[in-house]
């Protein structure tokens, strides 16, 4: 069980993952925050199974508005910016990839099934491309296991958001230090190889540049606002502030 200010945000019967967990309370900061500010009614319900009103998820979008607004980025920041992260703005980038597939079920245990991919994540950085495939053919719970978890080539397209946020825009090659989380559940990665795209004009992408340093901003401000909030909140069952960002959807 899990409270945030007494409001239940868990239930003993739930299974969650950190992260799960921390979304929730981070949503449930905000939303109380909301009512706090006038911004949402106090009679708005509580969540259930995590899922929030309609009018608490405006209330929230409008808070992060009011509260958490930065300074428009200036040309000279925005071009520092592109310059830093040329690679970020390259279109076109394609990624070879195999990956053994952990997947979160319904009553599963979340931190056993992490330890678990975990080990086998220590395991096959230090093994080679064969013991990889023979990982993905017994271990994989994706259909890709049965080809040795080769996806093929890949575009940040072609895969899920979140999946493609911590592969594509790198420079990485070989399995990933660290495991890759989804909405499908843990991921061990192998990178074989990197096309690398083309890099358009400053010209092209001035706006791309500009949103990306104003969400940069956003999740810095929003990660110290909800610090801060935790700070002032009684939290049980649940810890903040090994949060890495703003769990916040």
């Amino acid at each position: 069980m899990a409270y945030v200010n007494d409001i239940e945000i868990a239930t003993a019967d739930e299974v969650l993952d950190e992260e799960a967990l921390r979304q929730r309370a981070c949503t449930e900061l905000l939303r109380q925050r909301a009512i706090g500010l006038g911004l949402l009614a106090a009679d708005d319900p509580t969540p259930r199974d995590g899922a929030i009103s309609q009018a608490a998820s405006e209330a929230i979008e409008a808070l992060i508005a009011q509260e958490l607004a930065g300074p428009e980025p200036d040309e000279t920041a925005c071009r520092r910016h592109y310059d830093a992260n040329a690679r970020h703005y390259a279109q076109g980038e394609r990624l070879q990839l195999r990956h053994v597939l952990f997947a979160v079920t319904p009553g599963v245990d979340v931190g056993l099934l992490r330890q678990r991919a975990e080990g086998h994540l220590i395991r096959l950085r230090a093994s080679d491309a064969a013991a990889f495939t023979d990982a993905a053919k017994e271990l994989s719970n994706c259909p890709s296991g049965a080809e040795g978890g080769r996806l093929g080539w890949l575009t940040a397209a072609d895969c899920a958001p979140e999946f493609a946020r911590e592969l594509f825009g790198r420079s990485e090659i070989g399995v990933l230090p660290q495991l890759v989380h989804s909405r499908f559940g843990l991921h061990v990665v192998a990178i074989d190889a990197r096309e690398p795209g083309q890099l358009p004009a400053f010209e092209q992408v001035r706006e791309a540049v500009a949103q990306r340093m104003r969400q940069l901003h956003q999740v810095s401000a929003l990660r110290q606002y909800l610090q801060t909030l935790a700070a002032d909140a009684r939290l049980q069952g649940v810890e903040l502030q090994q949060a890495k960002s703003p769990l916040v959807q």
